[in-house]
């Protein structure tokens, strides 16, 4: 009997641990994942706790700030990076949904307003800056370049597995997908999602936009790490260029300082360039001026010579 018990017991250590190494976040590497009593695994960001919904994408602004943790508290092995933009890294301040807030702040006391994308929308303040709403990102441009081959891919095919691309792998509906446009060696992926169309299920083009770039980086988000690979038609569709151009719902704020300071700068340099350029001219008439004299001086001296002679 006690040999059975012995076999049974080992059969329940054996499912329970595999159970357990089960319980990953197929969508997000960033998290810890544990089972509870009731058998439920439970997924939470690291360092922060929050808790992970897997089967969708994690906010842009969750996997941001999971990345400024230091290396020493990560539980996965990689390098940590943060977001590089014009504005530096920083850590971002989420709502409890997971999405930017309006207003964001660096480790000082300079603060801006950014789109739900987290990208800064009006000029960097101080504390009392205030942001009034958070501004949806519309419209997102994808602009990708291939690598060289010998011969262009077939535009409707390269649609069709772009397509099918962010619709399989990143859950995005195929009406925000607006249009694919092929031009060897250039792609442009245009992506549209209006706040009042958006449901709760639908995921933000934001985070879609994060993922796939991470995914084109090789710094995949999802918790197989494996290389994105995308095959046109059978050919591999090697991408070596990738920009991302963000289109807010309204204008952004920023004022004319910069502008202004930009136009008397040009003006400046064109003011200096013409007080030189006529410098140069009024130098030039001058010396052409006395050149002429002194050959006209030359010229009378020699008629006035002769006439000195008397017969």
């Amino acid at each position: 009997m006690e040999p059975l018990f012995g076999v049974l017991l080992g059969l329940i250590l054996v499912v329970a641990s595999s159970a357990q190494n089960n319980c990953t976040c197929a969508t997000n590497k960033w998290t810890v994942c544990a089972q509870d009593t009731s058998g439920n695994c439970t997924c939470t960001l690291v360092g922060s706790n929050r808790k992970v919904d897997c089967s969708m994408l994690t906010s842009k602004c969750l996997l941001m700030k999971a990345q400024m943790i230091p290396l020493k508290e990560k539980r996965f092995q990689g390098r940590p990076r943060g977001l590089l933009d014009n504005d530096g890294i920083y850590n971002p301040d989420c709502e409890d949904s997971g999405i930017f807030k309006a207003r964001q702040c660096n480790q000082t006391d300079t603060c801006w307003c950014v789109n739900t994308a987290g990208v800064r929308r009006t000029e960097k303040g101080d504390k009392s800056l205030s942001c009034s709403e958070l501004v949806r990102t519309s419209w997102i441009y994808i602009e990708l370049k291939h690598q060289k081959r010998s011969s262009a891919f077939n535009v409707l095919d390269v649609a069709n597995a772009l397509k099918h691309l962010f619709e399989s792998r990143y859950k995005l509906h195929p009406k925000y997908i607006a249009t694919v446009k092929y031009d060897f060696p250039l792609i442009q992926i245009r992506l549209n999602q209006d706040d009042c169309e958006k449901s709760r299920c639908d995921v933000d083009i934001a985070d879609v936009a994060y993922y796939f770039e991470k995914d084109i980086k090789d710094d995949s988000v999802f918790h197989s790490n494996s290389t994105l690979t995308v095959s046109v038609n059978g050919d591999a569709l090697d991408i070596e260029k990738l920009w991302i151009y963000y289109v807010d719902e309204k204008p952004p704020e920023f004022c004319m300082r910069q502008l202004v300071a930009g136009v008397s700068a040009v003006v400046t340099v064109v003011i200096l360039t013409a007080s030189f350029g006529i410098t140069v001219l009024v130098i030039l008439r001058c010396l052409r001026t006395r050149k002429y004299e002194k050959v006209e001086i030359k010229e009378m001296g020699e008629i006035r010579a002769p006439s000195l002679q008397l017969p």
